[in-house]
């Protein structure tokens, strides 16, 4: 393939939710967020690549002053935009710009209640936040082509029980709602760390779950809005599942870096500097690359998946990354 049919941008690493699970440490690094002819030029090279799907994520993409008119751009070159947000700060301007520029917009949730939710991201009073912005998006969206509003709850040890609850209030608190995506936390970034994975990343029992399609079924019965329900396994890059043809997207950082593989720490140079075709033929070269076979083919469990992550993030890793990595707080 010699471009990426998707793009996830984190746009910026500047975030006002503190994820016990994040995987770029956004609000914790410096946000590394570009001026605007900078941000025009990776929108351009981006363009260039003809993806299907440019996703807006960080950290926070609401708080780039510019967020607007990267996605105005990027849809003007005839890419659709898709917005990736905690929901913290919403005004009614925020709102409607949101909704009139967006192909799709994903709130992200993780809990029924405010108590597990506010704990894994971070930030008391960001569930109430997060649901009212879920309830105000897709109410305005309700009857229009787009954007499609829906919710990713990322699946934990402590949440896994509260999903019929959640889906519960999808229903009776937001019935304009799209879709709701159930996705495995992944062992990487923070939530590599030993003591995560120990009490926070799903069982065993958990993970047969996610992947069986009666257990979705029973959740699909509270809901109106449609249901998704994976153990993100996609995301590792296993080598049996590349084999099979499962391409995984241009992930860039905040400065146009692009990384070598979309979970792991490394990149491969910046799309101010080369062409994008370029950095993603050196990207898929990475994903043969001996070392990373064999770090990632006997990784079977989520236990061995984090073991992996944590030696591919320290071998790929620049100074910079390592630093940071050595600093990471243990889970509380």
């Amino acid at each position: 393939m010699t471009t990426p049919v998707a793009v996830v941008w984190d746009i910026t690493y500047a975030c006002p939710l503190r994820c016990e699970h994040c995987y770029s440490e956004s609000g914790r690094r410096p946000s590394r967020q570009l001026s605007w002819p900078d941000l025009a030029r990776v929108v351009d090279a981006l363009v260039e690549l003809n993806p299907r799907t440019v996703v807006l994520s960080g950290g926070e993409p609401l708080v780039v002053p510019e967020i607007f008119r990267v996605a105005e751009r990027l849809r003007s070159g005839g890419v659709s935009v898709h917005l990736y947000t905690g929901g913290w700060r919403l005004p009614a301007r925020l709102e409607a710009a949101v909704v009139e520029v967006m192909s799709n917009v994903t709130i992200s949730i993780d809990g029924a209640i405010a108590a597990t939710h506010d704990r894994l991201r971070g930030r008391a009073g960001s569930f109430d936040r997060a649901v009212d912005a879920a309830a105000r998006l897709s109410a305005a969206a309700a009857g229009r082509p787009e954007p499609a509003v829906g919710v990713d709850y990322t699946v934990t040890r402590s949440n896994f029980d509260e999903m019929p609850e959640f889906c519960r209030l999808v229903a009776t608190q937001l019935p304009f709602l799209d879709y709701v995506f159930f996705g495995a936390a992944m062992p990487i970034g923070l939530a590599s760390r030993k003591d995560f994975v120990a009490h926070e990343i799903v069982t065993p029992r958990q993970l047969l779950l996610l992947r069986d399609e009666s257990y979705a079924d029973t959740l699909r019965a509270h809901l109106r809005a449609d249901l998704v329900v994976s153990d993100n396994g996609m995301f590792q890059m296993h080598p049996d599942r590349l084999a099979q043809g499962e391409i995984p997207a241009m992930q860039v950082e905040p400065d146009g870096r692009v990384r070598a593989m979309p979970v792991y720490e490394g990149t491969v140079g910046s799309l101010l500097d080369e062409p994008g075709t370029t950095l993603w033929q050196r990207a898929m070269a990475r994903w043969a690359d001996p070392r990373v076979t064999r770090l990632l083919e006997p990784a079977r469990s989520m236990e061995t998946w984090a073991d992996a992550t944590r030696q591919l993030d320290l071998m790929f890793g620049d100074a910079d990354d390592r630093r940071r990595i050595a600093r990471r707080p243990a889970f509380p």
